[in-house]
């Protein structure tokens, strides 16, 4: 059962951090209603107390980035969490591609961005000679579901938003737009060698000032500023308050891999499949013909809940002709092999020759 150890305002302001992550404090303390000076004074204490933390997410589909990956594997239980943590660590995670891993003792999952079909294609077979090798596989292969983003839609990237407003029982305006968040918008650009490195460092040093990355990179903070600006407004770099779900006491991940029914299955461009996502969900990524879901839980008796309200959408509209797949995590348990490393892929795919 989830307990929040914070105050009204604190729990406000948390979800403000959240919902609105560009916002000053004097322009949060207005949309909420607030003193500028609380605001302030509580932002520097929950950051403190490392109730969340800042990320920039790259939009690297502009710059030849064709698709984001999901690989799941079942593990054999035999083998200790801790020595295939290390095994994968030296074999398979040192790819720059995986941005996102986790695992539990007989279940892990990744999230990859990728240029291309080969280069994943090569990090999976490494992979599954690696496990198979190792003895780790329990009865199958490595699942692996490609997003290409001319053909998907990805309803939510990460937003936890939605999450904290309903887990926290504020009372506040909810905002029911339906949205693809980007990632098929794909407009080429090129950088400069100097634009290139800002935009790395932005992604790898999301709370670094940019006076100080502009010491590092031997550029004025005036630079800095003003590419960033230019990053944010052609929408090439989105920022996220992250909060720390075990420190706020939820205590269920859950991995959904659903396969549509090829004769009825949502319709793409209506968006239909956004039908299922709840204020649990934090990531919800579909093709055609599948989709993958994310979703954070207080309990199990929500994760029950949420489950029979996706399975009741599902059947309702004979979306599917067998029960997906879905893995349970415990936020206590599972370990977090990568936790969101953008910066290795960024400076892959821009071709940065900036060490860090």
């Amino acid at each position: 059962m989830k307990k929040f150890d914070l105050t009204n305002k604190e729990k406000l302001i948390l979800y403000g951090l959240v919902n609105y992550p560009r916002m000053t404090d004097k322009q949060l303390s207005e949309k909420l209603n607030l003193n500028h000076s609380t605001v302030t004074s509580i932002r520097h204490r929950l950051r403190k107390n490392e109730y969340f933390r800042t990320l920039i997410i790259p939009r690297l589909q502009n710059m030849g980035c064709e698709m984001l990956v999901v690989i799941y594997t079942s593990f054999s239980p035999l083998i200790p969490l801790e020595e295939r943590v290390e095994i994968t660590g030296k074999t398979i995670e040192v790819f720059d591609e995986i941005f996102f891993s986790i695992g539990e003792q007989d279940k892990g999952f990744s999230l990859s961005l990728a240029k291309d079909y080969a280069t994943i294609g090569k990090i999976n077979d490494i992979r599954t000679r690696t496990f198979g090798g190792r003895g780790l596989l329990e009865n199958e292969y490595p699942n692996m579901v490609v997003f290409p983003f001319e053909i998907s839609a990805i309803h939510n990237f990460f937003d936890f938003a939605p999450l904290l407003r309903s887990s926290f029982a504020l009372d506040l305006e909810i905002d029911d737009v339906v949205r693809d968040v980007g990632f098929r918008n794909k407009e080429d650009v090129s950088f400069s060698d100097t634009e290139k490195d800002v935009y790395c460092m932005l992604v790898r040093y999301p709370e670094l000032s940019d006076g100080a990355i502009g010491s590092e990179l031997g550029v004025s903070r005036h630079t800095v500023s003003r590419l960033r600006r230019g990053f944010e407004k052609d929408n090439l770099i989105r920022k996220i308050n992250l909060p720390n779900l075990k420190k706020l006491g939820f205590e269920i991940l859950t991995f959904f891999h659903i396969r549509f029914d090829p004769r009825n299955q949502p319709d793409m461009e209506k968006y239909e499949a956004s039908l299922l996502m709840g204020d649990s969900t934090i990531f919800l990524a579909r093709r055609m013909f599948e989709a993958v879901m994310i979703s954070v839980y207080g309990d199990y008796d929500e994760y029950k809940q949420d489950k029979t309200r996706i399975m009741q959408v599902l059947k309702e509209n004979k979306w599917i002709a067998k029960d997906p797949l879905i893995r349970t995590y415990g936020l206590n348990t599972l370990v977090f092999i990568k936790d969101f490393k953008f910066a290795p892929i960024a400076r892959k795919v821009l071709g940065s020759d900036l060490l860090i």
